[in-house]
């Protein structure tokens, strides 16, 4: 209730004296004795039966406290039909506990026309139950202006669903500096801009963003952590750091926390601690888990602990997860699990995700699956391709590619890799180069791979080149090989190594060979020690080719072998040739055989 009744009222006739913006500011005694002195002068008038004396008068000593003395000036001010009286009196009696006494009082007042006594009976009505004689009074009230009975009408008809009436009465309170209007017309602003963000709508966004800034430069904090997050959310961080700074030393805890991770952003960790437990001895679990896993980075395991069970006693999901996350580390796998099971319980689906793959692990499967399908019908993309997975595994392929054709939807990069390859296997080359390109798109070597294979089969033959002749331009097929190879997949990297030979690059051709051949690629170490047999280096070629052989080329071996038999080295040549003809493969095998024969028929002669 107003405690001071119309107090606009009573401003505009004078009064109460305003204090000019051009007036020296006094001290507390100073004011206090020009108090006492208004006080007397008032008093004196008011024994002298001035009306408006005992009204102001009255209002003074209810403001102060003092009822008994308020009371009886108040209700002779009423009795001489002062509207202002009649509303202060019935402030007095609400405060005294006759709350019927007190609407008869406002409804006086409300007749007489009392804008502040009108919501004042309004409020009286609510609280009673009867919207519909509350609605009458707060009408009265906004509709001349009163801007505590436009944001109490607002409030009525947002609980009665009445959405554009609600906005008209919340937009005039918030107009007129209620702050409280503003963060609620900007809240409702920003629900509207969320549902229509996808057709396109900005407006609604733009206006909820003023309001928040509004409200918060009111001294509103959460409108300022609002308005700190759209801020930091449009990248304008030392903006948003200030408002987040504002609504945190009002004593938001969730701004401090956002003021928290902003710090750890910007690298100063120590500042963001300190944040983080002001947020947290504040009862906010998010800054909790975030000390918590300040701490477990640390290595102080222990107060890591402590951190995450302070926010799953503040009712934080996440801190029983990251209690299994620090246990699993530790190897504590009995009490991973327990903790894992009370997210997951809780609904936090990478518990659930995580309590899968550790039964999983343990040889679970039965128990496993369901937890895996409960994470990723809760919307775990990682749950979802672990599905897709484990019914892989059972030979389930239709079954797993329903869960990976989800995953993937969702931006799986192993997913979208797995459904292309199945898209491939089907014969379904357009559809499979889409997912391979998704995959490739979001870092697969794999992918990326497969995606340059499926390209370079529709390629027309180009006409072969000498080594040493100036480079074509570089196909799309061979700059996705390039990508794979660049993420070290090795037969990618001898794949971009053919290319570059066939566009008679000999220096990138063999930067690339050694380079899958370093990493344990047979068909790498084999082209290099080709690529330096044709520059004159067999030395070195031989090496090369001893370590394909070695990992099972059967043209290496075939190749040792001949190099052999030229040197005259007979019985390491029949050894290389008997290597390759078990190596194959059969063409292989046949010249390797022939050679053999004629290096044994040599040695026997």
């Amino acid at each position: 209730m107003d405690v001071m009744g119309d107090m606009v009222n009573l401003f505009g006739t004078g009064r109460f004296a305003q204090p000019s913006d051009q007036e020296e500011p006094t001290d507390e005694a100073q004011e206090a004795a020009d108090e006492a002195a208004e006080e007397v002068r008032r008093r004196l008038a008011a024994e002298a039966g001035d009306v408006e004396a005992m009204s102001v008068l009255g209002a003074m000593l209810l403001r102060r406290g003092d009822f008994d003395g308020a009371e009886s000036h108040l209700r002779a001010a009423t009795a001489a039909g002062d509207r202002a009286a009649a509303n202060n009196l019935g402030v007095l009696l609400h405060q005294r506990g006759y709350a019927d006494e007190a609407a008869g009082w406002w409804r006086i007042a409300a007749v007489a026309g009392s804008a502040a006594a009108a919501h004042a009976l309004g409020r009286h009505f609510r609280e009673r139950g009867d919207e519909p004689a509350a609605e009458y009074w707060l009408c009265q009230s906004a509709e001349q202006g009163h801007v505590l009975g436009a944001y109490a009408l607002a409030d009525l008809l947002e609980h009665r669903g009445d959405e554009a009436g609600a906005e008209r009465w919340m937009r005039a309170a918030a107009e007129r500096g209620h702050r409280e209007a503003a963060y609620r017309l900007a809240r409702a602003l920003d629900r509207r801009a969320g549902q229509k963000r996808d057709e396109g709508y900005t407006d609604a966004a733009d206006e909820a963003e003023q309001w928040y800034h509004q409200a918060a430069a009111r001294g509103h904090r959460r409108a300022a952590l609002h308005l700190g997050t759209i801020l930091e959310k449009r990248g304008e961080l030392k903006e948003a750091g200030r408002w987040y700074l504002t609504s945190a030393k009002d004593g938001e805890a969730r701004a401090a926390c956002a003021l928290g991770f902003l710090l750890r952003d910007a690298g100063d960790a120590e500042s963001a601690a300190v944040w983080w437990l002001r947020a947290a001895q504040d009862g906010d679990g998010n800054a909790a888990n975030a000390l918590g896993a300040l701490h477990a980075e640390r290595g102080e395991t222990q107060t890591a602990e402590r951190w995450y069970r302070a926010a799953m006693d503040a009712g934080d999901d996440n801190g029983a997860y990251n209690l299994g996350l620090l246990c699993a580390d530790q190897g504590r796998t009995t009490q991973a699990e327990q903790w894992y099971r009370r997210a997951a319980y809780a609904g936090h689906r990478e518990a659930s995700n995580a309590l899968a793959i550790l039964l999983l692990r343990a040889g679970d499967e039965t128990g496993a699956e369901p937890w895996f399908s409960k994470a990723a019908e809760a919307g775990s993309v990682d749950a979802a391709f672990n599905l897709g997975i484990l019914h892989a595994g059972r030979g389930e392929e239709r079954a797993a590619l329903r869960w990976y054709e989800r995953a993937a939807a969702a931006g799986h990069t192993e997913a979208a890799l797995q459904v292309g390859m199945a898209r491939m296997r089907d014969g379904d080359e357009r559809e499979a180069e889409r997912f391979l390109r998704c995959a490739a798109g979001g870092g697969s070597a794999e992918a990326a791979y497969r995606l340059a294979t499926v390209l370079d089969a529709r390629r027309p033959p180009t006409p072969a080149h000498e080594l040493g002749e100036p480079a074509q331009e570089k196909s799309e097929c061979e700059e996705w090989y390039e990508r794979a190879a660049s993420q070290g997949h090795r037969r990618a990297q001898v794949r971009v190594g053919m290319m570059a030979a066939a566009r008679g690059d000999v220096v990138e051709a063999a930067r690339w060979y050694r380079e899958a051949a370093e990493s344990g690629s047979r068909n790498g170490a084999f082209n290099l020690g080709l690529l330096l047999a044709r520059e004159g280096s067999e030395p070195e070629a031989v090496v090369w080719w001893r370590r394909a052989a070695d990992a099972g080329h059967g043209r290496a071996a075939l190749r040792l072998a001949l190099v052999c038999a030229r040197r005259g080295e007979l019985a390491e040549g029949q050894r290389w040739a008997d290597r390759a003809v078990s190596l194959g493969p059969r063409e292989v095998g046949e010249r390797a055989a022939r050679l053999r024969d004629a290096l044994r028929q040599e040695l026997s002669a």
